[in-house]
């Protein structure tokens, strides 16, 4: 019976494993970031707290000082904010949407890796006025959710940048 499942699996990993298939968070960041400075406005925001964690949990140490860094990772934008989308025949809002956006680019021993991106992240919930603290709640649930989902997105653009440079030219 281990043989049959041995046999049956070892074909299934190999064609995983052959087309590029990565589990999340197994990519590889450039060297050069193995100290990152993280250059921003927001040192205390959601986004910023979600990122220098991912990057932290890749291994990389986060410096508190450019002159310390090999990389600096700049955020330049980094903001949220909600706005309504639809209200009630008495015109009381019914619908929000929540966003999150971030502009950063990155640069390793001075030179530009990544120029300036802009990330957005948008979800939309429902309002009850009878429900007014556990709404508050619920909208700062999202926008913790949307600035880890942002940090993700960095990561993963800075690993394709980084793999595009292990890449050799043809």
């Amino acid at each position: 019976m281990k043989r049959a499942a041995r046999a049956i699996l070892l074909p299934i990993v190999v064609s995983v494993s052959a087309c590029g298939f990565q589990l999340a968070g197994s990519g590889s960041l450039p060297v050069a970031m193995q100290t990152t400075y993280v250059d921003t406005g927001e040192p205390h925001s959601d986004f910023t707290a979600s990122l220098s964690e991912a990057l932290r949990r890749r291994g990389l140490d986060i410096v508190d000082s450019s002159a310390e860094a090999s990389a600096r990772l700049i955020i330049s934008q980094d903001s949220s904010g909600q706005r309504v989308l639809s209200v009630s025949a008495r015109n009381i809002p019914r619908e929000y949407e929540v966003f999150y956006a971030v502009t950063f680019s990155l640069e390793a021993n001075g030179q530009p890796l990544i120029e300036p991106e802009l990330l957005i992240a948008r979800r939309n919930y429902t309002y009850d006025e009878t429900q007014v603290l556990g709404k508050e709640r619920e909208e700062v649930i999202l926008r913790r959710a949307l600035a880890e989902d942002l940090a993700r997105q960095v990561v993963r653009r800075i690993e394709a940048v980084s793999g595009r440079e292990a890449t050799p030219a043809i």
